[in-house]
């Protein structure tokens, strides 16, 4: 039996999507006033290394339109396309912003290299220049902390993304500050090797996010730690038997479940179904990550997968034992056959009714309960599939 138990939490997701969207227009509306004002210092102060970095600016609101696009995507509510919800698209942003991160990087080694082959022709900047550096590292500096806060709050690897693009356009404007600080003291080569090392830095945050987004979008299961735990948390349960076949992926911020649970094969399917609830609400309020749990009640271990031989379903059973039984055993007098399929075999259990003619049967001197049990065993005993039978009478 299977079952999906989905988690539903429509007020703090609308407050969560309504956080997101107001940072970022306060990162564009910020992306944008720095762009121009670094592009119109740089031009005037003769910074070409500030003026790449306004237009690096100017990058960074593209991207931070592209984020809030995704961000809303990502947040709709699951549809008949979608049925597990949008959160995937967020998942796509971040791998692109990875990628960003890794071009930014290779075209901050390639600028420096030239720069470093044009040093004795490079303007000397002034002091403006510095101001404006400043004014960008206290603002992006700002923007990632507050970004990098909301997005470990909401688990979104979109936020913590773009929050390390903040600080990558921190950096850069370090980058400008030493830059043109060691220009003004004659020093010019000194911005081009610090371009160089960060840009390496910046190459190595992008390719870690770019690395977790597609080990996330090719349903790369989770670390075996956390496995673990889930394990250990669902062998408290009371009637578990074992737990097996824990399949772990994530969507997002949100963590999706299979699990196969090993259960008393006597007991019955409403039973297990409720154990099955109980385990999933228990693991959904011990690991609020997770949203989507599809929980698998076995009889057995089965770990090993489906037989390529499986007995049959009830109706054949059924039709097969009646013949093999003719003249020991009607259809009439049985009230309820039920069937345990375990070990590739299936245990059957009789009630008989409490007719006289049944009663003398199964209780008289000569053919009691056991010699017809004995006598039905035999009869049916040229099935692979025929197990053991229990007999019941009322």
């Amino acid at each position: 039996m299977s079952e999906q138990v989905h988690i539903v939490t429509s007020s703090a997701s609308a407050e969560a999507k309504e956080k997101t969207q107001r940072l970022l227009i306060l990162s564009a509306i910020v992306d944008l006033a720095l762009g121009l004002l670094k592009i119109i210092v740089g031009w005037f102060a003769n910074s070409h290394a500030l003026i790449a970095d306004g237009i690096h600016s100017f990058s960074d609101l593209a991207t931070d339109v592209m984020v809030w696009a995704l961000n809303r995507i990502g947040a709709e509510e699951p549809d008949e396309d979608h049925p597990y919800g949008h959160a995937r698209f967020e998942t796509f942003g971040a791998l692109i912003l990875g990628i960003i991160l890794i071009v930014v990087a290779a075209i901050l080694v390639y600028d420096s290299v030239l720069r470093l082959t044009e040093i004795g022709s490079i303007l000397i900047p002034t002091w403006p220049a510095i101001l404006a550096a400043i004014v960008s590292i206290a603002a992006k500096e700002w923007l990632y902390r507050i970004t990098r806060q909301l997005g470990d709050k909401l688990k979104s690897n979109l936020l913590i993304a773009n929050a390390w693009h903040h600080r990558s356009d921190a950096v850069s404007s370090v980058i400008v500050l030493i830059g043109v600080s060691g220009a003004m003291l004659g020093v010019a080569w000194l911005e081009m090797v610090a371009a160089i090392g960060v840009a390496f830095m910046i190459a190595l945050i992008g390719w870690k996010l770019a690395r977790e987004s597609v080990e996330e979008l090719v349903d790369t299961a989770l670390s075996e730690t956390y496995v673990a735990d889930i394990q250990d948390a669902t062998e408290l349960a009371d009637g578990v038997w074992g737990v097996h076949s824990i399949r772990t992926r994530r969507m997002g911020s949100a963590v999706i479940l299979d699990i196969h649970l090993q259960v008393d094969p006597t007991i019955s399917v409403s039973e297990g179904h409720h154990i099955g609830d109980w385990v999933s609400q228990q693991l959904k309020r011990k690991f609020r990550e997770i949203s989507d749990i599809t929980v698998h009640i076995d009889a057995e271990d089965d770990a090993e997968g489906i037989p390529n031989r499986m007995p049959p379903l009830r109706k054949e059973v059924r039709k097969a034992l009646l013949e093999a039984w003719q003249g020991l055993l009607g259809a009439e007098e049985i009230d309820k056959m039920t069937l345990h399929y375990l070990n590739n075999v299936i245990n059957i259990e009789l009630f008989l009714g409490s007719r006289a003619d049944v009663e003398d049967r199964t209780t008289g001197m000569d053919e009691n309960k056991e010699d017809l049990r004995l006598k039905l065993a035999q009869s049916a005993d040229k099935y692979p599939w025929m197990g053991e039978i229990s007999i019941w009478s009322n």
